[in-house]
């Protein structure tokens, strides 16, 4: 459980409407849970543009391990506008292909992660969702066989195919989902979709380890083994969401690694989610101390 935590996904531009900040679940995820003190190692690439080397110059300030980070000639460094509804929740427009779109990971580049022996390996939906990108988590899959799977949904319009998400989910040790996504994957899958009943007939089914549904302000639900709980939310005056479910989900990796108690890990992921969403952009400035 002490190895780095292999991060695989897209790294964009958020658009918002009076700022643009850099942003992608996956980097927002690698940010978050460098933070928790957990050792992230970022597989994406930026464009040959100013956008993408602006991101280099950001990434690099936050000390992200970017061994793995490419530089696309093909296609410029992703972007995706936001609109933001009066209750601060985000709605996303993807442009595609971008440059994330071309990664390439070698022999090389494989033999040297499972030399690292990682404990973690993260993926979400958008990054496979475009026919370059859907071997390259099966490839990880089969390569890194110790690590554990978190497979955080985060379904995106336009970039959400309930097929892929099943092929994930059943890929997948560790889930983390909203109540939304919950809702549309139990009908899909014929599975009860309350959060209950999803995350043990879904564990049931897949073998999953431990599974997530975040509830928004009302918290969450979380199952682990056969213990399953449910954990008020955290209130805060909301800036905006965009991130939040993103440190959430570093903050139940952190947990979970740390073998800490289902309740504690609940109630620290409300927090540090709580924590993003009352403030600006998907990786605004916290410290582990204000978590407390």
């Amino acid at each position: 459980m002490n190895g780095p935590l292999v991060v695989l996904g897209e790294v964009l531009w958020d658009i918002l409407p009076d700022s643009v900040c850099l942003g992608g679940a996956p980097l927002n995820f690698a940010v978050h849970s460098s933070r928790l003190g957990l050792r992230p190692i970022l597989i994406s690439a930026v464009g040959a543009d100013d956008l993408g080397q602006e991101a280099l110059l950001r990434m690099k300030a936050l000390g992200l391990d970017l061994r793995m980070l490419r530089c696309s000639s093909r296609w410029k460094t992703g972007t995706a506008s936001v609109a933001i509804d009066g209750d601060g929740q985000p709605t996303f427009r993807i442009d595609r292909p971008a440059a994330y779109d071309d990664v390439e990971l070698t022999a090389c580049d494989v033999q040297a992660l499972n030399e690292l022996r990682p404990a973690w390996l993260y993926f979400g939906t958008l990054f496979p969702s475009s026919r370059e990108g859907r071997e390259t988590p099966r490839r990880l899959i089969e390569s890194l066989p110790d690590a554990l799977r978190f497979y955080d949904v985060n379904l995106r319009p336009g970039n959400d195919s309930l097929e892929l998400a099943s092929e994930l989910l059943a890929a997948a040790d560790v889930i983390k989902l909203n109540e939304s996504e919950a809702d549309r994957l139990g009908r899909f899958l014929g599975l009860a979709y309350d959060a209950e009943s999803f995350c043990r007939h879904g564990a049931a089914r897949f073998g999953w380890r431990a599974v997530c549904v975040t509830l928004g302000e009302r918290g969450c639900a979380m199952l682990a083994g056969d213990q399953f709980i449910v954990a008020g939310g955290q209130p805060v005056q909301v800036a905006d969401t965009v991130g939040a479910g993103d440190a959430f989900a570093a903050a139940f990796v952190h947990g979970l690694a740390g073998r800490r108690p289902l309740h504690e890990i609940a109630a620290f992921a409300n927090r540090v989610g709580a924590l993003v969403a009352s403030r600006q952009g998907a990786i605004p400035e916290w410290s582990f101390e204000e978590t407390r």
